[in-house]
């Protein structure tokens, strides 16, 4: 498992290529068994492939074009133009997979302590999940990229899937056209502290 670590990149451009059902639902799989908080496994996951795919790509057009004439996040404004390059990157993978947590609420909604943490919990697990999914995609030598760019279109996106629980993240899955390098990493000595 530390060659899948090591060489995991996010992939940004995809071949024309089919992902197989098979290994699909072997990504999933590898998902659905990460360690949660309480065993609640706050994850569905939906899958769109096709004529579906494109139906989700229109909606988060609809959601970043939204976005742009009334913001849900203003003080995001400036990363935009990224989500906008993000859309183009879908469009090229040929599965996308939403994340839904069916546990949580919209984030607009004030919550009190107990929720607060539970949250938390939840986002940890659902990261759990997420990591798991790119590396058995590694495993399985396909491409993937972690997006959080769908909250820039979070109401169309949630919309269109159902409305069931908070939009967590979304993942393009593929076959990579590219081999991006690994990116700088902070050096270990920057980010542990020993105390014995």
């Amino acid at each position: 498992m530390l060659s899948e670590i090591v060489n995991r990149r996010s992939i940004r451009a995809y071949l024309p290529r089919l992902v197989s059902r098979a290994d699909i639902e072997t990504v999933l799989r590898a998902g659905a068994l990460a360690p949660s908080s309480k065993n609640r496994q706050p994850w569905r996951f939906t899958v769109t492939l096709g004529a579906k795919k494109e139906e989700s790509l229109a909606a988060m057009a609809r959601g970043l074009e939204e976005e742009a004439r009334r913001p849900l996040l203003p003080e995001s404004a400036r990363h935009l133009g990224g989500a906008i390059q993000t859309l183009a990157v879908m469009k090229q993978a040929p599965a996308l997979i939403f994340v839904t947590n069916p546990m949580d609420r919209d984030p607009r909604q004030a919550l009190n302590a107990d929720e607060r943490i539970s949250e938390l919990c939840n986002a940890q697990s659902l990261g759990a999940c997420l990591e798991n999914m790119v590396l058995q995609a590694t495993a399985l030598g396909l491409g993937s990229l972690w997006i959080c760019d769908i909250y820039f279109a979070y109401d169309a996106l949630r919309e269109w899937i159902g409305g069931q629980g908070a939009l967590a993240a979304a993942m393009a899955l593929g076959y990579a056209s590219e081999a991006p390098p690994p990116r700088p990493r902070k050096p270990l000595e920057q980010l542990v502290e020993w105390r014995e």
